[in-house]
């Protein structure tokens, strides 16, 4: 029931056609609030049946009787307060009245999603309404008339014909994006006709695929595979030898490989467009950003050269694009876009995990996007408790799919591949076990068939069951004086290294080593302790070697023993020196050890390949092992070997017997001993990480993560020198944002091309001011809506976009950045672009946030609405002269830390 109630109050006779009426339209709850401005004199009060829906409802006025028509007057509405064009009843009215809203047209802020708070195009600063759970703004407040004219007042839903040319418009924007981006990193692609830095590393890898030669390194497989694939399909016979930086291709095809790093690189900055453009619905904030990174010398040079970075780079921006993609389709869960964009970034997180560790970081962002969105659906109080099971039961069964099971699926196929691939022997055999030697073509091991039991006589090799540690070895190289006891020494190494040996100041002690792998150096002959005939006699018989026996290992080569004493090693203290010791075997009671089977059951036996045996030295009582320690340059850098007093059950003082040679015994295949793939899957991550253990634990993570050169016994093979190269500049993070120093690519001489990798002045600092300006403003904002501020709906709507979009990218930044922090390890210039791609995809959002928010403040002033385009048109205009004088500077400037100048424009 509603009432409609009239107050009249007369005028003066003088005029006639004036009339005040207030008319007040109310709902009884609204009766006991709603009083008149001012008191009347005739009350006519009438009950109807429904609120009229229009502000034509006739007032009837009591006419008394015997009395002459009371004088015309003027009516009078009381107004909605905070809408003075709009009556009371019409509002009341209205808000009874006001349409259905479908929902699908209802904008609510989802996890991922930014509200379309922002118009679109260079100039359209003007923002869109936002539309809450029950439609836009206006229809839940106002009437039908109210909200037409609301609607004539705001801007128009633009026609067919204009959405087509919209959409036309924004795919003209992405095709000129991506042709600038394609045409500055395939500019000059040849240029130098050398190798260039790391492509001595990934260029020789990618050679191996071609010729299926095995070899280790410390990153994943699949950027290798990639590039190796590159140069098959483009005509590489992979018979280049990558030898060091500065070699001449000449004849052999390169631009495949690097063509394809290069195609890659480009597809960085669209991806950074459209992750933008997702984000924060405003194409000149995807404008800046696309700029930034088309026109950063730095990420121009790291995508023309044969390296991982452009690549895992590459599935990084792929990942984070795909993420903000299925967050955009929140409302439209489990339909078939939603199940594209999740699936795509499952596959994306594959191949950034596959390329390096490092990929490790966009998993982590992924995961906490996940998490976020879950716990949002789990909060959401619209839906009964039976219903928010069932429905998080579904979204965590598609997300456990897609970013766990496929990713893990794929990465693992990866490494299937890998090995079915190299099939042949190569320089990576040694890291692994015998069981896997044996099935690679081409290793002594492959096909092969050793005595099954060690015998007094035979000549074998000894190698350490820790991972990446290798043969006991000895060789005639000598030690300086000074340096341990005065007696021929023993160590383990890993490699040799490249070149002539370095002379040797004056000695006095014969050195030995030992080495990774195979070589003749690596044969010992096992003897008994109290005898020097020669087993092999044939007039003798065979005599096993058996568990808790006493023997003397005799190195074939040299013809010395495996001898200990009390002496200290000589990087380990409170452990003892173990050394080569005696003249065509003859020694003293230090060259007597013990052989124990650490897994021995029943037999007591030693079998080849499977026994795990330890030597305790018989005089002292240790235990022969390997520290983990590299020697200094007087030992080549290899292993430091050591005689443990501490009887402990490691893994570097377990050895197995590998090769076996005695013509007395009859032979077994090695096929049962092949290992099975997840074996090898299991070892060879197991091997990246032994290669790392010498580091502190809590480093171990991180080394695996970022590791680019850790440890100089595997340099040839795995990325891994401890030390910097010739010419090279290592640097330290905080130098990174910075835009501190750079690296040299190529050119030593002035007679060099020379390429130095450096990053754009004005995109980096621009950047780094950015991530500043992002901390204090986003910092303001989000205490204000802490607190519950009431702020305008356009201020509302980019404040959303500040903290939503450029919280992702800001965190996104730090997971990419900070880490490196925490590493023990060298580090290089390039390992902070990751970051970087987030810092300029933030860049773009702040400021054009920023300049809308300016142009709102001044939106009294005429010239208030070109402030957005003029920013953006200087900032855009700006940074592409920064390039231009930055090609300029490159023939002109000095600009090499060492006083000598680039030659080259790719890298300043």
């Amino acid at each position: 029931m509603s009432f409609k109630v009239s107050f009249s109050v007369p005028r003066p006779a003088a005029t006639p056609h004036s009339r005040r009426c207030w008319e007040l339209q109310f709902l009884e709850p609204v009766f006991s609030r709603a009083r008149p401005a001012r008191p009347s004199r005739s009350v006519m009060l009438r009950a109807t049946s429904r609120l009229p829906a229009a502000r034509a409802a006739t007032t009837l006025s009591a006419q008394p009787r015997g009395r002459r028509p009371a004088p015309r007057r003027r009516r009078k509405e009381l107004h909605f307060p905070g809408h003075p064009e709009l009556p009371l009843g019409d509002f009341l009215a209205g808000r009874l009245a006001r349409p259905r809203v479908p929902a699908g047209r209802r904008a609510i802020l989802r996890r991922g999603r930014m509200p379309p708070a922002v118009g679109r195009g260079l100039a359209g600063s003007e923002l869109r309404p936002r539309r809450g759970r029950c439609g836009s703004q206006a229809a839940r407040a106002v009437g039908p008339d109210v909200a037409a004219e609301a609607t004539a007042r705001s801007p128009k839903r633009p026609a067919p014909g204009s959405r087509r040319f919209e959409a036309a418009g924004r795919w003209a924007l992405l095709a000129l994006v991506t042709l600038m981006s394609f045409a500055t990193r395939f500019h000059r692609l040849d240029e130098p006709p050398h190798v260039c830095w790391d492509e001595t590393h990934f260029g020789k890898m990618g050679s191996y695929y071609i010729n299926r030669t095995f070899f280790f390194d410390v990153h994943p497989p699949l950027g290798k595979m990639l590039i190796g694939l590159a140069g098959y399909l483009s005509g590489y016979d992979g018979t280049f030898l990558f030898q060091k930086p500065g070699d001449k291709y000449e004849h052999h095809s390169y631009m495949g490989m690097r063509g394809f790093c290069a195609f890659l690189g480009s597809l960085l900055v669209p991806f950074a467009y459209l992750t933008v453009l997702e984000l924060s619905q405003s194409l000149p904030a995807a404008l800046l950003t696309a700029a930034l990174l088309t026109f950063d010398t730095g990420c121009l040079t790291l995508s023309q050269y044969i390296l991982l970075d452009p690549i895992l780079m590459f599935f990084i921006m792929a990942a984070m694009l795909s993420m903000v993609k299925y967050n955009s389709c929140a409302n439209r869960p489990f339909s078939a876009p939603w199940w594209f964009w999740l699936s795509l970034t499952g596959i994306n997180l594959a191949g950034a995990l596959g390329v390096k560790f490092v990929g490790l970081f966009i998993i982590l962002q992924v995961g906490w996007n996940t998490l976020s969105d879950l716990w949002h659906l789990f909060g959401d109080c619209s839906l009964s408790m039976v219903r928010t099971q069932v429905t998080m039961g579904k979204h965590l069964t598609a997300r456990i799919l897609c970013l766990i099971v496929l990713p893990m699926a794929l990465y693992t196929a990866t490494y299937a591949i890998h090995f079915m691939v190299l099939s042949k022997s190569g320089p990576g055999d040694g890291f692994f076990s015998s069981a896997f030697q044996a099935r690679l073509s081409g290793n002594n091991l492959h096909n092969a068939s050793i005595p099954e039991y060690l015998a007094y006589g035979s000549v074998i090799t000894v190698r350490n069951l820790r991972m990446a540690i290798g043969y006991l070895h000895s060789h005639r190289d000598l030690y300086p004086e000074g340096i341990g006891a005065r007696q021929q020494q023993v160590s383990e190494s890993s490699v040799h290294l490249c070149g002539s040996r370095a002379k040797l100041s004056a000695v006095t002690e014969p050195a030995v080593t030992t080495y990774l792998h195979k070589d003749y150096n690596n044969l010992w002959i096992i003897k008994k302790h109290s005898t020097n005939s020669d087993p092999l006699d044939p007039s003798l018989p065979v005599e096993f070697v058996r568990h808790g026996d006493i023997i003397r290992l005799e190195h074939k080569e040299t013809s010395r023993n495996l001898h200990s004493h009390y002496h200290e090693a000589p990087l380990t203290r409170k452990h003892y020196q173990v050394t080569g010791y005696g003249i065509n075997g003859t020694g003293d009671s230090n060259d007597f050890w013990r052989i124990e089977v650490v897994n021995r059951k029943f037999e007591n036996r030693i079998k080849v390949l499977r026994s795990q045996i330890r030597l305790i030295h018989l005089a002292t009582g240790c235990v022969l092992g390997s520290s983990g320690k590299i020697l200094p340059k007087w030992g080549w850098e290899q292993f430091e070997v050591t005689c443990s007093p501490y009887l402990k059950g490691t893994l570097n003082s377990i050895w197995n017997v590998e090769d076996h040679i005695n013509p007395k015994l009859p032979n077994i295949s090695l096929d049962v001993l092949q290992p099975s793939f997840p074996e090898i899957l299991l070892e060879s991550h197991m091997l990246m990480i032994w290669v790392l253990w010498p580091l502190p634990i809590w480093w171990l993570l991180y080394e695996l993560l970022g590791l680019h050169k850790c440890g100089s016994q595997i340099s040839n093979y795995g990325n891994s020198g401890l030390k910097p190269k010739d010419n090279e500049f290592t640097s330290k993070p905080w130098h990174w944002p910075i835009n501190y120093q750079g690296l040299h690519f190529s050119g030593i001489s002035d007679m060099d091309f020379r390429v130095y990798l450096l990053g754009n002045p004005v995109v980096w600092w621009l950047n780094l001011l950015s991530i500043g300006l992002y901390l204090l403003s986003g910092s303001i904002v989000a205490v204000a809506v802490q607190r519950g501020a009431r702020l305008p709906a356009e201020v509302e709507g980019l404040s959303w976009v500040l903290l939503r979009g450029g919280g992702q990218l800001l965190f996104g930044w730090m997971l990419h950045y900070f880490p490196f922090f925490l590493m023990g390890r060298i580090l290089y210039f390039h390992h902070y672009f990751p970051a970087m791609l987030f810092s300029s995809m933030l860049t773009g959002i702040l400021w054009d946030t920023l300049l809308r928010l300016c142009a709102w403040s001044l939106a009294c002033f005429p010239l208030a609405g070109g402030i957005h385009a003029v920013g953006i048109l200087s900032l855009l205009l700006g940074i592409a002269y920064s390039r231009v004088l930055g090609r300029e500077a490159s023939a002109q400037v000095n600009l090499d830390p060492l006083g000598e100048g680039l030659d080259s424009a790719q890298g300043v």
